[in-house]
């Protein structure tokens, strides 16, 4: 894809941005090792983290407000197109995010794929959220006030845990809270995308990813429930969702699509499109204008679901 398609703030940071290697074993190795050196996160404001582990490979990276907390939380997931990436990749936004709202954020260390295909980190995730319902009132947070976000692959995970919740009851979700999700396979076995190349995660990247997830070729007739969330047609009963995505990024057809297929179910849906941004361009570049005005307006909305009513 040509930088002349990017929105003009974006076109210094993209240029030089290439896909990540992950084809073959060694590459996702190489990168995971580079995404486990990440630093400790960076805590401001009183913020405290701690790490809980649930099982090898599998545990809850807590952030608190030094302040307690307002009572809201978030369970958030990482990315990696299934297959790479770390919930230390997160740590800063997850940092940002706590502050800003006053939340508890719990950020979600899942297995990855291709040595722990679907469900397994589905069903981590779901671990996670089991985790944090029976602690939430202990780390200051009302379980009826937990919102489940997530950024492209982990926007896919946050997606199916929703779905999975729903339908096995309990206590729900107020919210999804969806960045750049990764939402269904058949996106990836259209070939003629691989000629367009996007920026950061082409459809090569994203059959590599979809096809170690699944265990078999991305675009089967039938697909196990919640393994790709945007194939789902019964979407009554969802939580208020937001979903925030670029136009000129490979997801943007399928996250529209599944936005229209919420609102047409009666959930409240917000989409957001940033014309000219490509895939995670908020976390590629935090410090200009599009992302940040991109990052407050995911916030607003999402304190407003977290707020309790007067």
């Amino acid at each position: 894809m040509d930088a002349s398609a990017l929105h003009p703030e974006l076109r210094s940071a993209f240029r030089r941005v290439p896909n990540p290697p992950i084809a073959r074993g060694w590459q996702r190795s190489l990168v995971r090792l580079g995404t486990r050196l990440l630093p400790r996160p960076r805590l401001r404001d009183g913020l405290t983290h701690e790490y809980v582990a649930l099982a090898p490979g599998v545990g809850a990276h807590v952030f608190t407000p030094g302040s307690g907390g307002s009572g809201g939380a978030l369970l958030w997931i990482h990315g990696g197109g299934m297959v790479i990436g770390t919930a230390a990749q997160d740590h800063a936004s997850c940092v940002d995010t706590a502050v800003d709202l006053d939340i508890v954020v719990v950020s979600v260390e899942y297995r990855l794929a291709p040595e722990h295909p679907f469900p397994v980190p589905l069903d981590d995730c779901f671990r996670v959220w089991s985790w944090l319902l029976d602690h939430a009132a202990e780390r200051g947070a009302d379980p009826h006030r937990i919102a489940v976000g997530g950024q492209s692959a982990g926007g896919g995970l946050a997606a199916g845990l929703v779905q999975r919740i729903h339908d096995h009851s309990g206590v729900q979700p107020v919210a999804q809270w969806l960045f750049c999700p990764m939402l269904d396979d058949r996106t990836a076995a259209r070939r003629e995308l691989d000629a367009v190349d996007h920026f950061l995660w082409n459809n090569r990247s994203n059959r590599v990813g979809w096809s170690a997830y699944l265990g078999t070729e991305p675009g089967t007739p039938h697909m196990p429930p919640y393994a790709a969330p945007g194939r789902r047609t019964d979407l009554d009963g969802m939580p208020p969702t937001w979903i925030g995505t670029g136009d000129i990024e490979l997801f943007y057809e399928e996250d529209r699509a599944y936005a229209e297929a919420l609102t047409g179910a009666g959930v409240d849906t917000t989409l957001l499109v940033v014309p000219g941004a490509p895939h995670a361009f908020e976390s590629l570049a935090p410090r200009t204008r599009v992302a940040q005005e991109f990052g407050a307006a995911a916030r607003t909305w999402l304190r407003g679901h977290l707020t309790p009513p007067e």
